[in-house]
């Protein structure tokens, strides 16, 4: 390919610059061969002429296409050369803000200066078991990449961090280790990653300082052997060190600092254990001083030592031991402020005998204050024959301080490192291990002296193996795809590295030098430059013979050769030495015994590498000088360096360059010259070279096929074989075949290549696009003009058919007025007619009228005339009539008055004559005989009855006489006024009943009407109460709705904070839960490592008892709050650790003790008064008894013999009358005996009646007597006047509306009774009495109590209102405090007074429920101790039954067992518990229950419960459930990744938890149950803290199934969600790097498709629906997998530069949108599934979303709310076009999103937890079966099992 294809017009190419070193300029014509120069536009649009130089044909760089820029991978660029690299490097870092990239093999880490949230574990979480070119560069990408090879490989892997100060070499190491420390973990306890960790701080305050370009600069180089066991866990560590910077001790540059320890031991100094170090503040010491400023803006040195004291502590340092090292720390401080007075000779000197740092520095050291004092001036000389003391000058006496000072730091460095690599130390096997070098980058100032020299030789020989190791692997990568390998000239800096380390080189001479007694640096200068002076890497200033220059692989160093000689020494004086040998404290004389004239970490690195690896260096080994009494410095760095160089050299490298962006140490600024400075000292430039001349682009070749088919022709794509059509392709695109070969996976091309297929693909494109635009432009014009067309043809047919729509209208309108006119004619002719009809008919009616009116006239006048004649003629007719008949009645009388005159003359005539006489007296005398005879009859009875009355009238008198005699008798015992007092107490006791009955009623009616009043308070006081609420929440509702105004939805927000806050608190209990199934797990693998053997568990011991969090049953007491305080006062103060629960509880409990202690005061008082009130009445009572039994007996008596003499008086009476009478009938008619016998039988039964009355009235007595008896003595015995009475059913209750109704029906019968002697016929008189005075002693006790009860509830609602009352002022108190503060405070002050009031009422419900639960326990121990001796009891009878039928049958007798019903319980024995375990749990397979019940261990384990509480046998119940509990725990850890098993058992225990609280007996579990399973309820025991157990198991089963389906489902993640082509076609291909090369990849990878994920899930739905978990489980389970899906999805998404794309993101949905359609079609989508996924599908949509506009940024902002900030801004840096024709996101609109999304709270991590769980929830889920139903297969083998 010729240059003027290359150079044309509009192709952009890269100029040096002097101020940005390469800058952008376009052709703006086409290069021609020969052409001197080219013509170029800048990017400011300025025309600029560029001379080519003609004779090398130099070029300027072309640009890389757009699509290429910002590749993570600099060798994925086509055009690869360094203003390339520097262009893609300054992209990445000020637009992207990635601060890693790779380069081939290298990581390029630049310096952000600022903290960035890409190192948390969740990076680490997503970076772990990644392949490294999958995801964005990482240093945990090259920790990950060196963690797998080590596994995969099983090879000792190395990573080596190098750059120049200040570039984050020590960050990055930092970084890497906490990885391994991450993802590698201990295998024991031994916590070795933390403490790996924890060397990290103490070593950077030992060897880290400030310095002009890093504030924490890494002063020496160390490399950290990580070990790992064969587990790949870490075991141990090991440190070496290299070179420390012991000048810095002594001496430090303007504005840099000495090691920070001296710092932080200075901010440390007022501690009180630091009082006896004498130390002030830093700016006092002389060796802390020199850089001037002594603090580090951002740095607390205080709290930096704090961390170094813990990291110590943490390391196994003693405090003792610490306070050694602090000791010799500031003696070195003392030692460097000694004052030293020069004498005036100036060849001695001294010091102040006074000097107080010279006291400090011999006191803290422990060594004598005199020797010190003469050794520091004086020196010892040693010949052959005497020895000399000699005096120093005063800058010799600085020297020896200064080499003193640094010695005692060094060996003290030493120490410390020692003491780290012990603590790091491993008993257990190294199998392999992974090396972290931080080592100091290559390095040139103004001045380089012996320290530079030696980190450039260090850099020369690490660049040397980094050169070798980078062509091994391009070696190895042709030779594995079969391609023609051809030497590739790269750089060799072998010559270099002889010039400084071969024999007479530069570190031989100097050490020659150094033996010289007189060597100077002077002498050991002019020997190099006579040595080598010809060297092509060695040159000799022109203007200096003490310098020289060495030629580096980065760049020319001149050496000033000044110092170099006592550096290279570092003398130190004998005598000064030994003086600290003698000290008495032993840690600074071991210091100093144990110098052995080696390096320490040169002997433990030889030691270590001979242990473990026997390595062999490729050259030969240097001679050793013969003189081994001491080695230079120089000799020792060069042995220590070539024992790491074979170190590495063994080991697989990985490479991390870090580059320092400007020295101003800003934040993301990108200074170009300084980067490409270090670009070429670290090596980067070179691997990019060694690239260059190779094949660096490389494509497989279905990526090349994908990418590049445009330009593939249609005959050429007929072809099935990829791999022949790329070829072909290639051959006819790019005529030189050595642009490119076939490997046997990959294309290889060589440099620009790529860049030309993209020219030719954007070309074709561009084609394409024309002849598209063409075609559309066409189609375009040909709808316009048909568009016209159209529209005129409409506009003709629309006037055509508006003209003949006009025409159509006249016409219309003719006609229309036409019918008009010939209607309105036609209306007019009819409206006349109508008039003319109308008049005539008028005409007609009223002629009609007149005539019918005339008619009517003359036949009304015949009417009345013809009426008028009928009265006449009948008037006329009946007067005729009454003539008639007037006359014929006169006639008639006339005629019968003779008639009648006849008749009685005839009469008298014959009743003159004697027979008629005759005729009447017949039978007349015989009727009078009989009259006779009867009136004699009746005259003898009436004798025989007056005879009879006489006799009884006699008696009757008699007795009236007797009575009356009696009567006077007893008026005369009594006073005269007796019965006028009984009269007047019998009226008062009537009217003291009335009157206690009045104010009874009125006491009722009082208590009604203040009961009313009361609860119309109460109803005000709740009304008010109600107002104030709500007046209150109107007022809260201002609040709020004012805070909303201020922060938008604050309430929602604290509800999402207290549901947060509960779900994180669920979430805490279980991650708890988890940790101690891990730490279970983990004392399970030690004994399992300590005992690999056989192991067993004690036998009297079951494994759950040896818990401690395993409970009994619950049936001993717990004690109550007032036990808790006698233990807190016993404990004491300072030990009782009170929570604020405990606080709160006791503030309560104080409350309630002084309520109680005022109401026992206000009882106190009202007994009191009671017992005086008694007294006064018992005093009263006791005169009274007597006169009230008498006055009862008296008044008794006298009622009855007035009611018998009244009732006598009556009979008299009616006898007397019936007497008179009879007389009066005698004289009228004398024959009446009817009437005299009546009256005789009424006397016979009334005196009859009398004597029964008698009789009744004497037994009725007695019982009155008797009954008063009673009550005068119950009386007695009970002083209380309100004592009960003693009648036969006093001891009954009597309701009070019983008893009133009883006294109105007395007092009815007394007001309907008229009579008193007939009242008290029957005795019912004292009956009525003693009833009255029961019923009134019985209402006035009732009234009594009422109104002790109404004063009660007066006074204690009296204290609810005095309450609500202090409530009350409390609470506007508080509203009127909270009023004044801000909104926020409001809200603030309202949610603590909620939360205070919500604990109050929790402490309340607790308490209540303790003291329940207290008291069922108590019962339930009752119970059982009642059961207990019932049981014993019958047993005893059951045996003595036993015994005595055993006595009595003599004959053996069948007995048959009667057939019962299952009662749903199983009986085992004890020693069958093991085999129910065992068949039932531990080898029970879930395949062996299918067809069965789910759940079916669950109900058998509890029917073996039921029956052990049916038997009371708590130690059977405990052994089951601990043994059923140990035997699930042993199948889970048996089967910890198996799906299937874990899922059966989680549904078993599960349902196991849910039966024991089903038949709890609890009744808020018992709600659904059917009055069969309330029969299965368990009796005797509480098994709620198994509950408790079982629950936490059930969250350990849970977690370790999501982990189950998470290892499972994860591998598939990535790869069907982002990789995959869901939609075929659609993803594009980018070029590649080297991180794809196929030595990288795991050989095998799977790559899933979305139907894998989905098929995982569809047996995991299977599995847990057939085997009856809860659908509530199993909503959580899906929700927590389509979590994790999210979590990897987004965080790859976060992480890859290649899957941001407008392609990735529809592919995207379109995944999204197919798990969301299998969540709908298994009915999950309420398992808020979708939701989590929330985050992945606005990812989705911001990759599609359009990215141009303002409006564009706030349709983002508004639509990514599941997003945070930085992933918004992450996806928006991370958006790659896969083509030309797509535009990336401008830096401007990147800051407009982050400029709209400020005002968000987001958190600052980046990725999403994908280990985050969401806690579980168990929701109580009863079953239906009974217990009775279920049938037990015979394969589980449970015979021994029997049904009861």
């Amino acid at each position: 390919m010729s240059y003027s294809e290359l150079y044309t017009r509009y192709t952009r190419v890269w100029i040096p610059d002097p101020d940005e070193v390469w800058r952008s300029a376009e052709l703006t014509q086409d290069y021609k061969e020969g052409d001197k120069s080219l013509q170029l536009r800048l990017e400011d649009d300025t025309i600029r002429e560029y001379p080519i130089d003609v004779q090398n044909n130099q070029l300027p760089f072309l640009r890389n296409p757009d699509i290429l820029v910002g590749e993570n991978d600099l060798t994925a660029l086509s055009h690869l050369h360094e203003p390339a690299v520097l262009h893609n490097l300054k992209v990445r870092f000020l637009e992207s803000n990635h601060i890693y990239t790779y380069c081939g093999i290298v990581l390029v880490a630049i310096n952000p200066y600022e903290q960035l949230p890409i190192y948390g574990q969740d990076v680490i979480y997503a970076y772990s078991g990644q392949n490294m070119g999958d995801m964005d560069p990482h240093i945990f990408a090259v920790a990950e990449e060196a963690y797998k090879q080590m596994a995969r490989d099983e090879k000792n892997q190395s990573i080596i961090v190098s750059g120049e100060s200040g570039a984050g070499k020590t960050v990055s190491a930092k970084y890497a280790m906490r990885y391994f420390a991450t993802v590698g973990g201990s295998a024991s306890d031994t916590n070795i990653e933390e403490k790996v960790l924890a060397s990290s701080p103490i070593m950077e305050a030992i060897g880290n300082a400030k310095t002009t370009r890093n504030d924490n600069s890494s002063r020496f180089g160390k490399f950290i052997e990580i070990g790992f066991d064969k587990k790949y866990h870490i075991i141990g560590a090991n440190m070496r060190t290299y070179l420390l910077e012991k000048s810095r001790v002594v001496f430090q540059a303007d504005d840099e600092r000495n090691y920070h320890i001296f710092y932080q031991l200075c901010a440390a100094a007022s501690l009180p254990e630091f009082k006896e170090l004498a130390l002030t503040c830093a700016e006092d010491f002389f060796y802390t001083s020199h850089g001037g400023n002594t603090a580090i803006e951002g740095v607390d040195d205080a709290e930096d030592f704090e961390k170094t004291r813990q990291a110590l502590t943490l390391l196994g340092v003693r405090e003792s031991h610490q306070i050694s090292i602090f000791k010799i720390i500031a003696s070195i401080l003392h030692l460097g402020s000694v004052e030293i007075q020069s004498e005036r000779d100036g060849d001695s000197c001294s010091i102040p005998p006074q000097d107080e740092h010279l006291s400090n520095f011999c006191r803290l050291l422990g060594v004598e204050h005199s020797q010190m004092e003469h050794w520091l001036c004086h020196r010892k000389l040693v010949t052959t024959s005497e020895t000399y003391v000699k005096t120093m000058s005063l800058q010799q006496v600085v020297n020896a301080r200064d080499a003193l000072a640094k010695h005692i730091y060094a060996q003290l460095f030493s120490w410390i490192v020692e003491h780290i690599n012990k603590a790091l130390h491993s008993s257990l096997k190294q199998h392999t291990f992974i090396g972290v070098l931080d080592i100091y980058g290559f390095e040139t100032f103004e001045i380089n002296s012996f320290e530079q020299f030696c980190i450039n030789y260090a850099n020369e020989k690490l660049q040397q193996q980094f050169n070798s190791h980078v062509f091994k692997l391009e070696q190895e990568e042709y030779m594995k795809e079969q391609i023609p390998w051809t030497l590739i000239d790269f750089y060799d800096n072998q010559p270099c590295i002889d010039l400084i380390e071969a024999k007479l080189g530069i570190l031989d001479l100097l050490d020659e030098e150094c033996k010289v007694p007189k060597g100077t640096d002077q002498n050991w200068a002019q020997k190099l430059y006579e040595r080598h002076s010809n060297s092509q890497h060695f040159q000799k200033p022109r203007m200096s013979n003490t310098a020289f220059i060495v030629v580096h692989f980065a760049d020319k160093v001149e050496y000033l050769s000044d110092g170099f000689l006592e550096k290279n020494r570092d003398t130190v004086y004998e005598e000064q030495i030994n003086i600290l040998k003698a000290s008495k404290f032993s840690l600074v004389a071991d210091l100093f015994h144990d110098d052995k004239d080696s390096v320490p970490a040169t002997n433990t690195a030889k030691s270590r590498s001979s242990s473990k690896i026997n390595i062999r260096s490729s050259r030969p080994p240097l001679k050793v000088s013969n003189k081994e009494h001491k080695k230079s410095v120089g000799y020792q760095f060069r042995t220590s360096l070539n024992l790491l160089m074979e170190t590495l050299n063994a080991t697989t490298p990985h490479y991390v360059r870090c580059i320092k962006p400007n020295d101003e140490k800003l934040p993301f600024h990108f200074d170009p010259k300084r980067a490409v400075q270090q670009l070429r000292a670290c090596g980067v430039l070179e691997t990019i070279r060694i690239s260059a001349a190779g094949y660096p682009s490389r494509w497989t070749y279905h990526d090349f096929f994908n990418r590049y088919r445009v330009l593939m022709k249609k005959r050429e794509l007929a072809n099935t074989d990829k791999k022949s059509i790329c070829k072909s392709v290639l051959e006819s695109l790019i005529k030189d075949p050595d642009k490119f070969q076939f490997g046997r996976t990959k294309i290889f091309f060589r440099a620009g290549q790529v860049a030309y297929l993209e020219k030719l693909r954007a070309d074709k494109f561009r084609e394409a696009t024309i002849m598209i635009q063409k075609t559309v432009r066409g189609w375009l014009q040909k709808v316009k003009y048909r568009r016209l067309k159209a529209a005129t043809l409409t506009l003709q047919r629309f006037y055509r058919g508006h003209l003949a729509r006009r025409l159509a209208e006249h016409l219309r309108r003719t006609r229309a007025a036409i019918v008009f006119q010939k209607q309105y004619r036609m209306q007019r002719a009819r409206l006349a007619y109508r008039r003319v009809c109308w008049a005539a008919v008028i005409i007609q009616s009223f002629t009609r009228a007149m005539f019918v009116r005339r008619n009517y006239r003359q036949v009304l006048k015949e009417h009345k005339a013809t009426i008028i004649q009928k009265y006449a003629r009948g008037w006329m007719a009946r007067r005729h009539f009454q003539q008639q008949r007037d006359a014929a009645i006169v006639i008639q009388c006339a005629f019968r008055r003779l008639k009648a005159k006849q008749e009685l003359k005839a009469l008298k005539i014959e009743a003159r004559s004697a027979e008629h006489l005759k005729r009447l007296n017949v039978g007349m005398e015989n009727k009078v005989v009989q009259l006779q005879r009867k009136i004699d009859d009746q005259n003898k009875e009436f004798k025989t009855l007056t005879e009879q009355l006489s006799a009884v009238t006699s008696t009757h008198a008699m007795e009236v006489e007797k009575l009356k005699r009696e009567l006077a008798h007893y008026q005369q015992n009594q006073e005269a006024d007796a019965s006028l007092q009984l009269q007047e107490e019998v009226q008062s006791l009537r009217t003291e009943l009335q009157k206690a009955q009045s104010e009874r009623r009125v006491l009722e009616d009082a208590h009604s009407r203040e009961n009313g009043e009361l609860r119309k308070r109460v109803a005000d006081l709740e009304h008010e109460n109600a107002l104030l609420k709500d007046e209150k929440e109107h007022l809260n509702n201002q609040i709020l709705r004012q805070s909303k105004a201020e922060s938008s939805q604050s309430s929602v927000e604290e509800n999402l904070l207290m549901k947060k806050e509960l779900e994180e608190e669920r979430s805490r209990y279980q991650n708890l839960v988890k940790e101690y199934s891990r730490l279970e797990q983990r004392y399970e693998n030690l004994r399992d490592e300590q005992t690999p053997g056989h192991r067993k568990n004690p036998s009297n011991q079951s494994s759950l008892e040896s818990d401690s969090n395993y409970p009994s049953i619950s049936t001993s007491e717990i004690g109550d709050t007032e036990d808790a305080l006698q233990q807190v006062e016993e404990i004491g103060a300072e030990k009782a650790a009170m929570d604020m629960t405990v606080f709160l509880k006791l503030q309560k409990r104080v409350r309630e003790l002084e309520q109680e202690r005022k109401k026992l005061q206000v009882q106190l008082e009202k007994e009191q008064q009671d017992s005086k009130k008694v007294q006064m009445e018992q005093q009263n009572n006791g005169i009274d008894v007597d006169q009230d039994a008498d006055l009862a007996y008296n008044s008794l008596k006298r009622q009855e013999l007035e009611s018998e003499n009244k009732k006598l008086k009556n009979d008299l009476n009616e006898l007397r009358k019936a007497v008179a009478d009879q007389a009066m009938q005698d004289n009228s008619t004398p024959s009446s005996p009817d009437s005299y016998s009546l009256l005789l039988n009424q006397l016979k039964l009334a005196n009859e009646e009398l004597e029964v009355r008698k009789e009744e009235v004497l037994i009725l007595r007695t019982q009155i007597m008797n009954a008063d008896q009673r009550r005068l003595a119950g009386k007695h015995m009970e002083p209380n006047i309100n004592a009960r009475t003693s009648w036969p059913n006093s001891e009954k209750h009597v309701d009070q509306e019983d008893a009133i109704e009883a006294y109105h029906g007395v007092c009815q019968t007394n007001s309907q009774t008229e009579d008193w002697g007939y009242l008290n016929e029957d005795g019912e008189l004292g009956l009525a009495y003693q009833g009255l005075k029961q019923v009134a002693r019985l209402l006035e006790a009732q009234l009594q109590a009422q109104s002790l009860e109404h004063e009660e509830e007066v006074e204690r609602l009296k204290a609810q209102v005095e309450a609500l009352k202090e409530e009350m002022d409390k609470q506007q108190q508080t509203f009127c405090q909270t009023l004044l503060l801000s909104p926020e405070a409001q809200v603030e002050f309202g949610v603590q007074q909620e939360i205070t009031r919500l604990t109050n009422e929790n402490l309340d419900f607790k308490e209540l429920v303790e003291k329940l639960e207290k008291n069922e326990r108590k019962l339930k121990k009752q119970l059982k101790i009642y059961m207990k001796k019932v049981q014993d009891l019958e047993a005893a009878q059951a045996l003595a039954q036993s015994d005595r039928r055993h006595h009595e049958l003599t004959r053996q007798v069948t007995v048959q067992r009667k057939e019962k019903d299952f009662q749903g319980m199983l009986e085992y024995h004890k020693e069958d518990e093991a085999l129910l375990i065992r068949n039932l749990v531990t080898d029970l397979k879930p395949q062996m229950l299918s067809g069965t019940v789910p759940c079916l261990p669950a109900y058998i384990l509890y029917m073996c419960i039921r029956h052990a509480d049916y038997t009371n046998d708590d130690l059977k119940v405990h052994s089951l459930l601990s043994s059923t509990i140990n035997g699930i725990k042993k199948v889970l850890k048996k089967h910890n990744d198996d799906f299937e098993m874990t899922s059966f058992w989680l549904s078993n225990t599960c349902r196991f938890l849910h039966c024991l609280k089903q038949y709890s007996g609890d009744e808020g579990f018992m709600t659904q149950n059917t009055p069969k399973q309330n029969e299965h309820c368990l009796k005797n025991f509480d098994l709620t803290e198994y509950r408790q157990v079982l629950s936490d198991l059930s969250i350990q089963i849970y977690q370790q199934l999501i982990k189950i389906a998470e290892g499972l489902l994860q591998p598939m993640i990535v790869s069907a969600m982002l990789e995959n082509e869901s939609i075929q076609g659609l993803s594009g291909v980018r070029p590649t790097g080297y991180r794809k090369r196929t030595s990288s990849m795991v050989d095998g990878e799977n790559s899933y498709c979305l139907e894998a994920i989905i098929r995982q899930m569809n047996s995991f739905h299977t599995v847990m629906c057939d085997q009856g978990l809860d659908p509530e489980i199993i909503l959580q389970v899906f929700k927590q997998l389509f979590y994790m899906i999210n979590a990897v999805t987004l965080n790859n998404l976060l992480l890859r530069k290649d899957a941001c794309s407008w392609s990735t993101g529809m592919q995207l949905r379109y995944n999204i949108s197919q798990l969301e359609e299998w969540l709908r079609g298994k009915n999950l989508h309420q398992s808020g599934a979708v939701q989590t996924m929330e985050p992945l599908i606005q990812a989705a949509q911001l990759l599609q979303l359009k990215k141009k506009t303002h409006e564009d940024a706030e349709a983002i902002c508004s639509l990514c709310t599941s997003l945070s900030t930085q992933q918004i801004v992450k996806i928006l840096n991370l958006y790659t076009p896969l083509n030309e024709f797509e535009e990336r996101v401008t830096v401007s609109f990147i800051r407009t999103i982050q400029a709209q999304l400020q005002e968000r709270n987001d958190p600052q991590q980046l990725l999403l937890d994908s280990k985050h769980m969401f806690p579980v929830l168990f929701p109580f889920n009863p079953s239906s079966l009974t217990m009775d139903s279920i049938h037990i297969p015979a394969c589980l083998n449970l015979e021994f099992l029997n049904e009861v």
